[in-house]
């Protein structure tokens, strides 16, 4: 069951990441497609999804944020992540400052992908 759900997480982390990337670029093209229905609601199903599976795998391995450092350390480069790419979306209101979130926000899934992997917190370590 853990592999399946890791895996599982581990794909939506890529959808999640790519569909980010593929919306900042239409976002820099003042693209169309942005208002579309689909590509509105699309990023929420994913990253609901994904939400879901992180907390099934907390459950699985018995390691909880605000417990284990490196999960809190996780939640925190989330929310620093949702904030940067919201920016970069949405809140920024010229090219540089987008390109600032954008950059600031793959920075920021980068440290939660390193703390994923190696269990230990990089800044609050």
């Amino acid at each position: 069951m853990y592999m399946m759900v890791k895996h599982l997480h581990l794909t939506l982390v890529a959808t999640s990441a790519l569909f980010f990337i593929f919306r900042f670029f239409l976002t820099l093209q003042n693209n169309g497609l942005l208002q579309k229905k689909w590509m509105r609601v699309l990023p929420h199903v994913i990253d609901t999804l994904l939400l879901i599976s992180a907390v099934v795998l907390c459950v699985l391995i018995a390691q909880y944020p605000l417990v284990n450092g490196w999960l809190t350390e996780k939640v925190v480069g989330l929310v620093c992540y949702i904030l940067m790419g919201m920016w970069a979306l949405k809140w920024a209101r010229s090219t540089p400052m987008r390109w600032i979130g954008f950059v600031g926000a793959l920075t920021w899934l980068v440290i939660i992908a390193k703390v994923a992997v190696t269990k230990q917190p990089i800044l609050f370590g």
